[in-house]
């Protein structure tokens, strides 16, 4: 909103704004005699010309006006192809705090991190999702992130994540397909690639699963990528479901690290992940075994703890199959025969 009227050129004083003169000539003499009062100048120039000393020294200023006046300063910065702030690091010491936007991919939500935090934790995040108006928050994560998930879909797993401190439902989707190349493909999109070639070897060489001549997808929804190792059972069990053409109930939930001797390794803030999940209706939880006794269960919340992948897959594709994904396998298999 302007705060005064609109004027034409030809009515307006070019000696009536007043010019603040800068030490020395030629910058002065570049910007017309000094710089002018309310205007705004853009200083560009490519990588080490000089820039990031005037972005050191006006970020000092600014602190230094911001603390004398009991006045919150943003500043926006730029992010390098190596995930550092650009401009000379001295700068990230003098502010209190340091915050990331990070995109999930080419997804629409946004995570909002903190580095640095002088006056609280840094293991917070916000959720926040870019629409045509722009950035608008997201209160509640693992609702939006489940809102559009298919009822009892084939090679469809649920895991709840942590982001910070923050435990999020994320829905991990599969597809295998018989390879008809030399060489089966595997994509990962929002999983590690690597690790994703681990675990298909773990399932297969240990897991009963037949992968080895598979095309393999995995995909978590939403954009989001995950990062840590709780979402190994629930990728694996995403595997096992679309191979088997068989689908887990949308009551189940699955996380667990796993090791190359198909063992799992116990999770941090189980309870957390757990409580999550009971807060969104899920009632049955596969865990490792290594969680048992160390917390207590929500009421209505089934945990189901195994030792190996075998096992679990047994327990979520064997009795915790639906009905009406075994009477489409059987309808397949049949007509295949």
């Amino acid at each position: 909103m302007l705060s005064q009227p609109v004027q034409e050129l030809s009515q307006l004083d070019p000696d009536g704004r007043p010019i603040m003169t800068l030490p020395g000539q030629e910058i002065n003499r570049v910007l017309g005699g000094g710089i002018v009062a309310g205007s705004v100048v853009l200083l560009t120039g490519e990588p080490g010309v000089g820039k990031s000393t005037l972005v050191r020294e006006t970020g000092l200023r600014l602190m230094q006006w911001a603390k004398s006046n009991h006045t919150p300063v943003f500043l926006a910065g730029h992010v390098t192809k190596d995930g550092s702030v650009a401009g000379p690091r001295v700068l990230e010491h003098m502010v209190d705090v340091v915050a990331y936007l990070e995109a999930q991919d080419d997804g629409p939500y946004r995570i909002l991190r903190n580095s640095k935090n002088r006056f609280g934790s840094t293991a917070e995040v916000g959720v926040f999702e870019m629409t045509a108006r722009g950035l608008t928050e997201v209160t509640d994560p693992s609702q939006a992130m489940l809102a559009q998930r298919c009822h009892e879909a084939v090679g469809s797993a649920v895991v709840p994540v942590l982001e910070g401190n923050r435990p999020m439902m994320l829905e991990v989707q599969a597809l295998t397909s018989p390879s008809h190349g030399p060489v089966p493909r595997r994509v990962g999109n929002g999983v590690d690639y690597n690790r994703l070639l681990m675990l298909v070897a773990v399932a297969s060489r240990r897991g009963a699963l037949d992968l080895a001549g598979q095309d393999i997808i995995v995909s978590v929804a939403g954009g989001f990528r995950v990062t840590e190792p709780a979402a190994d059972l629930t990728v694996m069990l995403a595997m096992a479901s679309s191979l088997r053409n068989r689908a887990l109930t949308d009551d189940w939930v699955a996380f667990g690290e796993v090791g190359l001797s198909s063992e799992f390794r116990p999770a941090p803030q189980a309870q957390r992940r757990v409580q999550e999940a009971a807060r969104l209706g899920f009632s049955r939880c596969i865990l490792p075994a290594a969680n048992r006794e160390r917390f207590d269960p929500p009421p209505g919340m089934r945990l189901v703890y195994v030792e190996s992948v075998r096992e679990a897959v047994q327990k979520a594709l064997g009795d915790g199959a639906s009905q009406a994904a075994r009477e489409s396998w059987q309808e397949t298999a049949a007509a295949e025969s």
